[in-house]
């Protein structure tokens, strides 16, 4: 039988046994320590990925639909006005249905009559003649540049050709002809203006499209972040994986590769 080398001082010398992993080098010393930290916590590593899986595709599903149903509307642009005015035509229809329900649009209404929309319209010039503060004329009020719901919800349509006193008081002109159905549902009473007009649901989308294309770009910039975090879950769910198929197989080299004791 062979005998193992000796040392100068008549040791026996053991053969070297490498470590488990030593094969990727030193730099692996910290990935190994992140897998330690997660050894035996596979279970919450799958259970973190379906988590981050659903909210990705909840993301990815909210961002597509967003941007789907808020494709379609622009403000239309009037001679000689510096606002665009607004036609529920021009939407798309899950919205221009929404806003249509006459009980969904109730609630909209109302919340529009409770925060006094149109109260910050008014603006006043002190005449230089008298002294007195008059309302804006109509060549300034023309070059004011409205929201959509002021456009659309606290003025009578410009192809109405209402005659104008003061931002929220309009006057029908003489031999007025009607086109458009939402010249016989502006009302000079504060608490109904054109709240009912279509060209108020309007201008309640334009709002609605551009607060959703905004959100919707957040949504893309936290659905990146959140894809990073979930490879780099995936990537702690192998490690975790490895972690536990190398410790059998480490201890079953170690065991092939120490000594005997016994020599025969």
């Amino acid at each position: 039988m062979a005998e193992h080398p000796r040392g100068d001082d008549g040791v026996p010398t053991l053969p070297a046994v490498a470590a488990p992993g030593h094969r990727r080098g030193a730099h692996g010393g910290v990935a190994r320590g992140l897998r330690g930290a997660c050894y035996r916590l596979t279970w919450l590593l799958r259970l973190y990925l379906f988590a981050m899986f659903l909210i990705v595709a909840a993301l990815v599903f909210f961002v597509i639909f967003a941007f789907a149903v808020t494709d379609r509307g622009h403000g239309q642009v009037v001679l000689n006005r510096a606002f665009l005015e607004y036609q529920l035509s021009d939407y798309s229809g899950w919205l221009r249905d929404r806003v249509s329900d006459p009980g969904y649009w109730a609630r909209i209404s109302a919340c529009l009559r409770d925060t006094h929309a149109c109260k910050h319209m008014a603006r006043y010039v002190r005449d230089p003649n008298t002294g007195l503060l008059l309302p804006e004329s109509q060549d300034m009020f023309s070059q004011r540049d409205l929201s959509p719901i002021e456009s659309g919800c606290c003025k009578p349509p410009t192809s109405c050709g209402y005659t104008y006193v003061n931002e929220t008081l309009w006057n029908a002109g003489a031999g007025m002809v009607v086109t458009d159905p939402d010249c016989v549902q502006w009302s000079n009473d504060q608490q109904v203006l054109c709240f009912q007009c279509d060209s108020c649901r309007a201008g309640v989308l334009a709002t609605i499209r551009h607060s959703w294309r905004k959100v919707s770009v957040i949504n893309i910039v936290v659905l990146i972040i959140i894809v990073i975090f979930y490879v780099v879950g995936c990537a702690a769910y192998r490690n975790a994986k490895m972690v536990e198929n190398d410790e059998s197989f480490g201890m079953a080299r170690m065991t092939k590769a120490q000594p005997s004791r016994f020599q025969f």
